[in-house]
């Protein structure tokens, strides 16, 4: 029953990692986006950079890093990776009133990069919201959209979203 589900173990059921000693080493890179939705009021604090937490773009942009690098602590089925390449972006549309977050990681290894960078947009979100929620009027802040927009590497098909706000 469990033995074509690949974190199940097909004795017991139970969740096991997947080994990965058998792929090829090769370059992997994974690209993913969100946003969060702020309201005016916020966006004009970032905009003066005036939020009593300080610079909410450049300290999401580090807790955004820093989570890419540590995914494997926080997901219990992820691999270990070393990482080559961590990029993150946050940019505040004053016209849409949203923090877009856009992040780029990179390896050379035996498995993806698509949860890294899905983490470092997910945790830069989470970080945007937690420094802005003092001055929130409740349901403004809302984290949107995150998904993963692009990848190669391995022997799985490259994947690329049509039409993507990846533009940081």
């Amino acid at each position: 029953m469990y033995s074509s589900l690949t974190h199940v173990d097909a004795d017991t059921g139970k969740a096991k990692m997947v080994d990965v000693g058998w792929k090829n080493v090769t370059e992997r890179t994974a690209k993913a986006t969100g946003m969060v939705k702020v309201g005016p009021v916020i966006s004009k604090l970032i905009t003066e950079n005036n939020m009593k937490k300080g610079d909410v773009l450049a300290v999401a942009q580090l807790a955004g890093i820093m989570a890419a690098k540590r995914t494997s602590e926080l997901i219990p089925l992820c691999h270990p990776l070393q990482l080559n390449y961590i990029d993150v972006q946050l940019q505040l549309n004053s016209e849409t009133h949203t923090v877009e977050i856009v992040s780029e990681v990179r390896c050379t290894g035996k498995t993806g990069v698509e949860m890294e960078a899905l983490t470092a947009v997910s945790i830069a979100a989470l970080t945007v919201y937690d420094m802005c929620k003092s001055v929130s009027s409740p349901g403004i802040l809302q984290i949107c959209n995150v998904e993963l927009i692009f990848k190669t590497g391995g022997t799985k098909q490259n994947f690329s979203k049509e039409g993507s706000s990846a533009k940081l």
